[in-house]
């Protein structure tokens, strides 16, 4: 028989519980969201290609601790943004893309996509390590340079488990190289005489964060831009797949056969939303509701991120990681157009 005595919270499943009184999300949450809204409607005033409201959201989370310091009460805000709404807006990342849409790039785009990301990511692993960069920083790095930029980090870590200093340095770092990239890659599609369609997978097959991919394409016209959303939403798809293969791998270093490996069960929802997506024909107003959402919830989520670095700590990482960083960016462009040219052009 049910002990009537128990308190109603024992009867609910721990992973669902919020904190108890003493440690309210609201203030935590209310002081992400407003930062996040803030961020919203710089990113809209500056009109800035590439410039996302994600990146200025950690940069103004990040200011606000290194002015402020910590703010009393506001820690199990942060943590449940960073965990629950993250994992929440990466799922429904997956409303903006279709099988239809990933199928566009053709097999030889699609081999070309999936081979630059994998060798991306094992190759950038691999130099990291050569190099003394820590572990989980070298993987939050090559993530989001083989996929997607500051949203595959933000994945990549739910089985990293870096600490929030390490997301912070590698969205710095991926942000400032995957500019670089946006501006830099149009300059060069006449030198080596790409066609539109050829320089929009490359684009979208090598630059980092969606708003840079669509800023470098469109530069080329919107044959280059349309085949670059295109490419990047491929690549995109594939994160589901890097993030559980991570989970293996770190289960792996745990304790082989004994270890756990920490199933990312936001991964199989991120796939779902595609599957439902494609089948579904979804009403163009809850797409881009869907879409405005996930970018509110993944910015609250960077927001907490910063709230929560310590800037002496992430200067004290060093500059071997930005080395690596740069390594990987110029890895990944050479190998995504070398690839594409072999089996797409």
């Amino acid at each position: 028989m049910m002990d009537l005595t128990m308190p109603r919270t024992a009867l609910v499943p721990r992973r669902f519980r919020l904190p108890a009184a003493d440690g309210s999300i609201l203030p935590g949450l209310a002081l992400a969201l407003g930062l996040a809204l803030l961020a919203l409607a710089l990113q809209r005033a500056a009109g800035i290609p590439g410039l996302g409201p994600m990146i200025l959201g950690v940069g103004l989370g990040i200011v606000l601790r290194t002015c402020a310091g910590p703010i009393p009460q506001t820690g199990p805000g942060l943590r449940f943004a960073m965990r629950r709404l993250l994992r929440l807006g990466i799922v429904l990342l997956g409303l903006q893309v279709t099988v239809a849409q990933v199928a566009a790039v053709g097999l030889g785009g699609l081999v070309a996509i999936t081979l630059t990301l994998a060798l991306t990511f094992v190759v950038t692993r691999a130099v990291g390590r050569a190099m003394g960069v820590d572990g989980r920083l070298c993987d939050l790095i090559a993530a989001g340079t083989a996929v997607c930029g500051a949203s595959a980090i933000l994945a990549a870590n739910t089985v990293t488990r870096g600490r929030d200093e390490d997301v912070a340095y590698a969205v710095a770092c991926i942000t400032l190289l995957g500019t670089a990239s946006m501006l830099l890659l149009p300059l060069l599609a006449a030198p080596l005489g790409l066609t539109p369609e050829i320089y929009g997978l490359w684009v979208g097959a090598s630059v980092h964060e969606v708003a840079q991919v669509v800023g470098a394409a469109f530069a080329q016209g919107d044959v280059a831009g349309q085949s670059g959303t295109v490419a990047k939403i491929a690549r995109v798809m594939l994160l589901a797949p890097l993030v559980m293969a991570m989970g293996l791998m770190a289960a792996r270093r745990g304790g082989g056969s004994t270890g756990r490996a920490p199933m990312p069960w936001f991964a199989l929802g991120f796939i779902a939303m595609i599957l439902l997506n494609s089948v579904i024909d979804l009403p163009d107003v809850l797409r881009q509701t869907t879409g405005s959402v996930t970018t509110v919830l993944l910015t609250v989520a960077l927001v907490a991120m910063g709230l929560e670095t310590d800037l002496s700590r992430l200067r004290a990482v060093g500059l071997r990681p930005l080395l690596l960083g740069v390594f990987a960016t110029l890895f990944v462009s050479a190998t995504a157009l070398v690839l594409i040219l072999l089996l797409a052009a």
